[in-house]
Order: C-alpha cells, then structure tokens, then sequence
C-alpha cells in the first residue's frame, strides 16, 4: 500500500525535498538526508504504506531492524562516529522509519537529543554523490 502525498511512497519531488535514495534494503529503502550537519545521517523507511512498528508482523519488524542494522554497520563503517543515535517519529508523515543519526564529539548537542532539521549544512550534488558512494561500499 502506497500514499500519493508521501516521499517514502512516492519518491520523485517529494523524496528530493529531504533525502536521496541510496538503494532498497530486504524491506526498506535507505535514503542519504539532505541536511548534513550530522554527517552520514540516513533514514532507513519500510516498503509499506504504515504507521506504527505495531501494524506489521514479527517477522516484517525483524526484517526491518535488520535493515536498520545493516544500515547503522554501513555508517559506522564509513563515518566512524562516536556514537549513532535512532529516531523513530512521524507526527506528519505516518509512514514507519527511523533516523539515524551520527554523532560526533565535540560537535553540538552530545549528550543530548539531536535537532531534526537544524537546516545548517547542505552539500553539492557531487559531495552528497560521494557520501552515497561510501555507505553503499560498506553495505
């Protein structure tokens, strides 16, 4: 089940407002966030059309954590954070997927939560080009 207003469903324009689609995953895709103040935040969404952990199956939401791990081994791998937080929200969206967000020593907010948007670095295609690169060779 798809949602026309919705970039996880629909990719396109509405995907391209917050991330890029890095690949799919078992059950989910993995999309590189725009904002990278955190460098190598991504967002691992699940396939489907849901809202809550609670409307899939055991073995669907296992799938989907192994995606989220699979995904948190690839940051790690091309990033190495200190350490990697995860978010799972979506007041507005309603569509499951969980954040994951580097976090590094040093920077702002360690020891705290992130911001969702802090709207403070974007990158050039080429540059968003070259993370994407890094995560798929570690996947």
């Amino acid at each position: 089940m798809k949602d026309e207003n919705c970039g996880y469903c629909q990719g396109g324009e509405l995907l391209a407002k917050f991330g890029i689609k890095i690949c799919d995953l078992d059950v989910s895709q993995l999309i590189l966030f725009k904002e990278q103040s955190k460098p190598g935040r991504c967002i691992v969404a699940y396939k489907d059309h849901v809202s809550e952990i609670v409307n899939i199956s055991d073995e669907e939401r296992n799938r989907f954590f192994a995606d989220v791990t699979r995904a948190a081994k690839a940051i790690h791998a091309a990033f190495a954070p200190d350490k990697l937080n995860y978010g799972a929200y979506g007041d507005t969206g309603c569509h499951l997927h969980m954040h994951l967000v580097p976090k590094y020593k040093g920077q702002d907010e360690w020891g705290g939560v992130f911001q969702m948007n802090p709207d403070k670095k974007y990158l050039s295609e080429a540059e968003y080009e070259e993370m994407i690169e890094k995560i798929r060779k570690a996947l």
